[in-house]
């Protein structure tokens, strides 16, 4: 249940984004990098590996949480949404 509800909580975000104010470069690079480790994570069932000094899935969606929170308010809901949907799978 929690890999469908991530998968439709991304495709949800994913239409906000394209129906909403245009986002900055860096920010769609960040939200791009993210949604392609959280489709590996689901694919492969697992958290992606990743070197010491990067941040976890969960930090980096935090961080585009709070620039989404201040720069597309109508955004951070969902991202929040995503980010409790991974808590809950352990990620």
């Amino acid at each position: 249940m929690d890999k469908q509800e991530l998968a439709a909580l991304l495709k949800k975000l994913q239409a906000e984004l394209e129906s909403g104010q245009p986002v900055d470069g860096q920010l769609k690079q960040q939200l791009q990098a993210l949604d392609q480790d959280i489709q590996k994570v689901l694919a492969q069932g697992s958290p992606v590996a990743r070197d010491a000094d990067e941040a976890s899935l969960g930090e980096r969606a935090t961080e585009i949480e709070a620039r989404f929170a201040s720069e597309h308010p109508y955004l951070a809901s969902t991202l929040r949404d995503v980010m409790d949907t991974l808590g809950k799978m352990g990620i």
